[in-house]
């Protein structure tokens, strides 16, 4: 089982945990509510965890633009 990290809006590879025995508060998923975890969390068929989260670039993108804040993929 691995955890595969994404950014929600642009796509890039933020990360891979390649651990077979991790818990979700070590990951701090216990903190999500319902409806956040079924938005960020999904699993696939090979068992692997895959967990949307935003980098750094977009990050910054959405501080200096809030209006993008409207759009679901951002291109930079």
């Amino acid at each position: 089982m691995a955890i595969h990290y994404h950014c929600r809006h642009c796509g890039a590879n933020l990360g891979t945990i390649d651990k077979m025995s991790v818990h979700s508060e070590q990951l701090g998923l216990h903190k999500l509510s319902d409806k956040e975890r079924q938005e960020m969390v999904s699993y696939d068929q090979q068992g692997d965890i895959h967990i949307t989260s935003i980098c750094e670039d977009c990050q910054e993108q959405l501080d200096r633009n809030p209006e993008y804040h409207q759009y679901d993929f951002l291109i930079h």
